[in-house]
């Protein structure tokens, strides 16, 4: 197959089966997501779940060690969770190294006393329960960007317009980025294509998507994708390592996302927590390290966005009300 940059790139096991008379068929060119990141490049990484400074360290330590390019760190027990100095510290050893720090905002149904997200159909999920909650997340999100957090991540649609809004109105920072939560993640081009006009700036989605399902989303919106490689087992636990050069292909401009299956929930984090929190932050890295050796295999590491980008570009947005 031939990458978006006119690169001969190899797919798993192609050689040897193609020996055997297994051969794939040729992929089609119109499957081909024709979007970039601005400045170039069709994906990036990112490193979730890291759950305060401490954390945050292991995986520069080990990012480092093997070699492994970040352009995002994501948190998921949220800003409030954090103190101003802790806040502070990653803000200060992300912007070091040039990497996005997203912080999680606010209170979620999950944790909320509404018993409905208790039953068997579970209620509204994680979605932010009356005004309250709402204000709890433009609460968190103007702390956050106050101690200079430029990224936010939002698990309610309500909140992700109210967010945008407030970024319009310069309540928070014009450069702010938006992150939908993969809690909430979009399963069809439609449902993408309203995140986008909300004021997401990229969109988790799940990942149990088809190949033809993100194909399906890129001829509707160029709004960037986030994507766990590995998901965590309360996502479904997938693993798509084998896809990722494909995934690229399809789904670009894409977050690759370095989770962790077959590991207990870290979310709200404490120190109670530490020492799981630690070494499932030292393997998220190491899993990157495997996906980036395999794209490597494949000849189909050469797209990656140039590290210290973040922004996504020009996106379709709703009007905001004056």
């Amino acid at each position: 197959m031939t990458d978006a940059s006119g690169t001969t790139t190899r797919r798993p096991g192609e050689q040897a089966l193609a020996t055997l008379g297994l051969g794939a068929p040729d992929l089609s060119p119109a499957d081909a997501s024709p979007h970039t990141f601005p400045g170039g490049g069709r994906w990036r990484t990112e490193i979730p779940s890291c759950e305060g400074p401490e954390a945050l360290a292991v995986v520069l330590k080990e990012s480092s060690r093997l070699d492994v390019p970040i352009h995002r760190i994501s948190q998921g027990s949220g800003v409030w969770m954090l103190t101003d100095a802790e806040i502070t510290e990653m803000v200060e050893a992300t912007g070091e190294r040039d990497i996005e720090l997203c912080l999680f905002t606010g209170p979620r149904g999950t944790w909320d006393i509404g018993g409905s997200t208790r039953t068997d159909s579970r209620g509204a999920g994680l979605r932010a329960r009356g005004h309250d909650a709402v204000a709890g997340c433009v609460e968190d999100a103007i702390r956050a960007t106050e101690l200079g957090v430029k990224c936010l991540l939002v698990a309610d649609e309500g909140v992700l317009w109210t967010l945008h809004r407030a970024r319009v109105a310069g309540i928070l920072p014009a450069d702010t980025t938006l992150k939908v939560s993969a809690l909430i993640g979009p399963v069809n081009p439609a449902a993408y294509a309203v995140y986008e006009n909300l004021g997401a700036d990229s969109v988790n989605v799940p990942s149990d998507l088809t190949l033809d399902h993100l194909t399906e989303i890129r001829r509707v919106s160029g709004a960037p994708m986030d994507m766990y490689i590995e998901a965590p087992d309360d996502l479904g636990g997938y693993v798509r390592m084998y896809e990722v050069a494909e995934l690229i292909r399809r789904g670009a401009p894409l977050y690759l996302k370095f989770g962790l299956s077959k590991a207990s929930g870290i979310y709200p984090y404490g120190h109670h927590m530490r020492e799981l929190t630690l070494a499932t932050a030292r393997e998220r890295v190491r899993r990157g390290r495997l996906a980036l050796d395999l794209l490597a295999r494949h000849g189909a590491d050469g797209d990656m966005a140039p590290l210290g980008s973040r922004l996504p570009g020009t996106l379709q947005r709703f009007d905001t009300p004056s």
